[in-house]
């Protein structure tokens, strides 16, 4: 009987706090630099919950380790609904790379949304002599370890996209991980990195001013906004196609009815005409999920994902 009592207190404090939520600041922990892919969207969707709640809501930048000290700040702070985390497809591949993250990805945090899918597209710096994925692969099967690729750290989106390149390829590289997708277009661009995988939200500008060559996109449609751009399977490597997901979580515990309510403003945000053509424009597709959606669908990555890492060889740091 006390436990049923505790249970209905329980659920009636999380109903009343859903519908005074929010009467603060939410903080979103984006666990990249500014200006990375995971960055811009992260200030779209603060955007549209500040104009629906008329509540501050301030993106944190938290960079390092594939976005997992972000991360682990987030699932470490208070389940209130007030400190949200924005992961990339790199969170569920954190747990094969880094020996002792600090946080369990599927139990320590709790999916609120799926924001989008982006594709990413493989840049070369302008003066590299390829002009197609063919004359990439061919140059680097020829001299395995002599050359580098860039990536946004162990773990991140950029780094589970060019394992998965490389074990289709069968081409080896020197890894060279940076802190985010900036300083991924600035070392390409000045040639000390060979080739990279960047969200196309974030090399669009250098594509077009001619800074960084594009050889494809990573998905198994052509980008709008790159149109001249072929696929990986067009540019014949369909098995190194990949996809750059992004996800907003809260900490596990969070009320189920909080979750709800912000899982369904970011829902009505996507699916606005305004937001969807602001979206195409940046190549980046919605995905609208429940929550329970948005947790099973990180589960599969989890695994699907974790495998590839694994089948590229790699050992938790």
């Amino acid at each position: 009987m006390r436990n049923l009592l505790f249970l209905a207190i329980a659920l009636f404090i999380g109903s009343a706090s859903a519908q005074t939520y929010p009467t603060k600041a939410i903080r979103i922990i984006v666990p990249f630099t500014p200006g990375s892919a995971t960055d811009v969207m992260g200030r779209i969707v603060s955007e549209r919950l500040n104009a629906a709640w008329g509540q501050p809501v301030v993106v944190d930048n938290k960079p390092g380790a594939g976005g997992s000290i972000g991360i682990r700040e987030g699932s470490r702070a208070d389940p209130d609904g007030y400190t949200l985390v924005l992961v990339s497809s790199g969170h569920a591949v954190n747990h094969v790379l880094y020996k002792d993250l600090g946080y369990d990805t599927l139990k320590d945090l709790s999916a609120v949304a799926m924001l989008g899918s982006l594709p990413s597209v493989l840049i070369v710096p302008p003066t590299l002599p390829v002009n197609s994925v063919k004359e990439l692969v061919a140059m680097l099967q020829a001299n395995p370890g002599k050359y580098n690729y860039a990536t946004a750290g162990v773990g991140s989106g950029a780094h589970v996209s060019l394992e998965k390149f490389n074990v289709a390829t069968g081409v080896k590289a020197v890894h060279v991980p940076l802190k985010g997708t900036p300083p991924i277009l600035a070392e390409t661009m000045a040639g000390r990195v060979e080739y990279a995988m960047v969200p196309a939200v974030s090399g669009m500008g250098p594509v077009r001013d001619g800074k960084v060559k594009p050889l494809a996109v990573s998905t198994n449609k052509r980008v709008a906004a790159l149109p001249n751009v072929p696929t990986l399977g067009e540019a014949g490597f369909p098995g190194a196609e990949s996809t750059f997901w992004l996800a907003l979580l809260a900490p596990a515990k969070t009320p189920a009815e909080v979750v709800a309510k912000v899982n369904a403003e970011v829902n009505r945000a996507l699916n606005s005409p305004d937001m969807v053509e602001r979206l195409a424009k940046l190549g980046t597709e919605p995905m609208l999920m429940t929550p329970a959606q948005s947790d099973a669908f990180i589960a599969r990555e989890y695994n699907e994902l974790g495998k590839i890492m694994r089948d590229a060889g790699l050992t938790p740091q």
